[in-house]
């Protein structure tokens, strides 16, 4: 039996009866009753036959309510295998969006080497940063100039304790408090359930987006679990059919090489098996069901190469424009330019150097604009070199003076 202290006693006394309520709703509790000044609630755990786990939830605080939280406490301490004063911070705080990395390190349960862990919460940063962008804008390749609410969104993400279970990481996005201040736009808690947590049909199943107005953190925590669940899904196809060609098909769902490479992350270099939950706050509920997703070491290897594929496939492209400054010339007779600009087909904002195989009528040009400082536009073709990419088959080579 879980010990109640003082001190969860006194917290117990001042629990609003609405974050109890909150609390059982987002753990999977059913209200089934109303009882003389209460409401009898139920959950059946699917991994526990037999009768379901009852509570009698006070709906004023009356002189024995702290009596009737300590209850409460004690059941749920017993049914999620924690302390009562862990669930009791837990019921405190404001509305979030979960997400659960279960590893599966070596070891005695609840331990794990330091690398494994610096290595997961690594790839769980980079996992973040991808849904945000990809919430912002899905692309196969995010660019890694990363707009302000990508940054805020990967700042406001916080760390809770660990959960039992060999090593379980449990991570919170902060969501706005419709019940105290709903937004301009936005709908009444009641209301904000949402149809589908995918954006489009491009996941089997997910359905077209019917959802209301929504904060930036809820896209990203829906973001997040299409990308990963269409990841787990693309790794399938790859295994099974030997291509890499589904990779593509889910890129409107949130799914990345960023995202890709931050999953391979989380596996480590050993590639363990690693396994992410989801639980959505309340307040926000989905009516969608969101399944953990598992993924295996040969998982972990298809993502590898799929992520490689998209990398590749994004930065080949045939008849495009690069805009910039001439930074370096080289090679046999200054043949060869470094062009510091954007492509046109990327994004405007994501600036970087490119290789260009100047024929023997540009070099003239190319040097006069690198002398004088001028900014050229090059059409040619795009395709991957190195750790970048570089341009062939040029066709124009225009000087553009200030």
């Amino acid at each position: 039996m879980k010990v109640i202290t003082d001190a969860d006693f006194q917290q117990a006394a001042e629990l609003a009866p609405e974050l109890l309520r909150r609390y059982l709703s987002g753990k999977g509790w059913r209200s089934e009753r109303g009882l003389a000044g209460g409401e009898l609630w139920e959950r059946t755990p699917a991994s526990e036959p037999g009768p379901p786990y009852e509570v009698l939830v006070p709906l004023t605080q009356r002189r024995d309510y702290p009596g009737r939280v300590v209850d409460i406490l004690e059941t749920l301490a017993v049914v999620e295998t924690r302390t009562p004063g862990d669930i009791l911070r837990e019921m405190q705080l404001p509305p979030v969006d979960w997400q659960f990395l279960r590893l599966v390190p070596p070891g005695p349960s609840g331990t794990a080497p330091l690398l494994d862990l610096v290595s997961a919460l690594t790839g769980l940063k980079d996992l973040h940063t991808a849904a945000a962008s990809a919430a912002v804008q899905p692309q196969a390749v995010q660019p890694g100039q990363k707009p302000q609410v990508v940054k805020d969104h990967v700042a406001s993400v916080r760390l809770d304790q660990t959960r039992v279970g060999s090593y379980v990481i449990a991570a919170h996005t902060p969501l706005p408090d419709l019940r105290s201040s709903p937004r301009q736009g936005e709908v009444p808690a009641d209301e904000a359930r949402q149809a589908s947590l995918f954006e489009d049909d491009a996941f089997p199943g997910g359905g077209p987006d019917l959802r209301p107005s929504e904060p930036f953190a809820r896209t990203v925590s829906r973001m997040l679990f299409a990308g990963v669940t269409c990841a787990h899904a693309a790794a399938e196809e790859t295994l099974t059919r030997d291509s890499l060609d589904g990779f593509g098909r889910y890129i409107g769902a949130g799914l990345s090489a960023n995202l890709c490479e931050a999953l391979v992350r989380i596996a480590g270099e050993e590639q363990r098996s690693f396994s992410l939950a989801f639980d959505w706050s309340p307040e926000r509920p989905v009516a969608q069901d969101s399944p953990p997703v598992s993924l295996t070491p040969l998982h972990v290897q298809a993502l590898e190469a799929g992520a490689k594929d998209l990398r590749e496939r994004a930065a080949r492209e045939e008849g495009t424009v690069l805009h910039g400054v001439v930074t370096r010339l080289s090679g046999q007779d200054d043949r060869q330019a470094t062009i510091y600009g954007s492509l046109l087909h990327e994004d405007a904002s994501r600036v970087r150097s490119v290789r260009v195989e100047l024929r023997p009528e540009d070099v003239e040009r190319a040097t006069a604009a690198w002398l004088d400082g001028f900014e050229v536009a090059v059409h040619g073709d795009v395709e991957p070199y190195g750790t970048g990419v570089r341009m062939r088959g040029v066709r124009r080579f225009v000087v553009r003076p200030h």
